[in-house]
């Protein structure tokens, strides 16, 4: 649903015997948290916000002090479709602003939206799709999740073989009902291990989907009796948990990555140059480094249009360039925030018109130790990655400093 009035939306609850309102939002690790209100709390949701207590919440304390609120966002209504149509649940995301109204300074889906109106200033618009890994454990009979893979399949593997079949075609049900396309699903290398592919859309809509998916995933895995989990590295000597991000800028209908070389190389190379400043906003827990460089997850800032192991991947199909796919996030970042931060690397990279460095298209097992030495890496371990983004002179300078500062200082006291 979109571009819903109060009245509609107020009509809707009564029409759809709706009786419990959640007004959702993410902590700093991307975590949603929410607030259940009546139908007859929804009007002064809208115009006054509903308080909440920020310093509960991390990365919510701006050291101010002050109250903060929750204003559902109209275009956001979705209906929760697992649970009971007899007295609905219905969700916005919301956003968090002060007693007067203003944003609150780390609101960070505020930050993607006004990252977004810079991007329009500058001329152009972003869509972004996702495909995101999880795995599925067995759990016990209190429910209890075990360190046990639901099955043993690998690779687009199918039933028997491949158990969490009926889950994932549940998950993309549900999706289409809330109005999210699901591209394609299918078992992963991993034991138990799945992916779920979901369709391009602009950057804050797609975020917001992120959100519901994570969500719809793991009360579908539970009403089957399995626990999801997205964490990056959750069995040692298996595939980590990945978020490929696919990326394209366009102008109206022209699709910039194909149609405007000099400007997508430059946005590209924005990001690519401060991949080792940004890493701490697109893998923020310890184990996300223990999943960089193993197996096919990157370790090293390189492109490619071909090898499918590279950090940054360009692929050509029938000769045109679609999208860039960066394949070195992880489930567990905030997407509001991670979203932002990369635009604004591509914006950076747009304004000092920098260069797409040569494309690495050789096999990784042909190169020699010397060649492997002189690319750059990424950050290998959560310190390091701190300590690039503390340094950078990009989050420095920029006009959302003070955001990247107390991301970062909150990252350091909870690891």
């Amino acid at each position: 649903m979109s571009h819903l009035s109060i009245d509609d939306i107020l009509e809707f609850v009564e029409e759809n015997d709706v009786k419990f309102i959640r007004l959702a939002f993410c902590d700093l690790y991307g975590n949603q948290k929410n607030i259940s209100i009546m139908p007859s709390e929804l009007e002064s949701a809208f115009e006054d916000g509903i308080n909440f207590d920020p310093f509960l919440i991390l990365g919510f304390e701006d050291g101010m002090g002050k109250d903060l609120f929750l204003k559902p966002d109209a275009d956001t209504l979705h209906v929760l479709p697992w649970r009971p149509t007899s007295g609905r649940v219905i969700r916005f995301y919301c956003d968090v602003v002060y007693a007067d109204g203003s944003p609150f300074s780390m609101d960070y889906r505020q930050f993607l939206k006004d990252t977004l109106k810079q991007c329009e200033d500058i001329g152009f618009t972003t869509k972004m799709g996702l495909r995101s890994e999880f795995y599925l454990f067995k759990t016990d009979d209190n429910g209890i999740p075990t360190d046990e893979p639901f099955d043993n399949g690998g690779y687009l593997d199918v039933a028997p073989s491949d158990r969490g079949e009926n889950i994932r075609r549940e998950i993309c049900l549900s999706l289409e009902e809330m109005g999210i396309s699901p591209q394609s699903s299918h078992h992963e290398r991993g034991p138990g291990q799945n992916e779920i592919d979901f369709q391009s859309a602009d950057a804050l809509t797609t975020a917001d989907n992120f959100v519901t998916y994570k969500n719809v995933v793991e009360n579908i895995a539970a009403r089957n009796g399995a626990y999801a989990c997205f964490e990056p590295k959750p069995i040692d000597d298996a595939p980590g948990n990945g978020l490929h991000i696919l990326m394209s800028t366009h102008k109206g209908e022209k699709n910039l990555i194909s149609d405007d070389k000099e400007f997508s190389d430059s946005f590209m190379a924005g990001i690519i140059n401060r991949m080792r400043d940004i890493t701490i906003f697109l893998n923020c827990r310890r184990d996300s480094y223990d999943r960089l460089g193993y197996l096919e997850a990157p370790k090293y800032i390189t492109w490619s249009m071909q090898n499918n192991s590279r950090l940054f991947r360009v692929p050509e199909i029938n000769g045109r360039r679609k999208y860039f796919i960066l394949r070195s996030p992880d489930s567990c970042l905030n997407p509001y925030l991670a979203t932002a931060i990369i635009l604004q690397a591509g914006i950076a990279g747009v304004k000092g018109k920098e260069q797409l460095p040569p494309a690495l298209e050789v096999k990784s097992r042909l190169l020699t130790e010397d060649e492997y030495s002189k690319l750059d890496t990424l950050p290998a371990t959560i310190e390091e990655a701190i300590e690039c983004a503390s340094n950078s002179s990009f989050l420095k300078e920029s006009t959302f400093a003070k955001i990247a500062e107390n991301y970062i200082e909150t990252i350091k006291m909870s690891i």
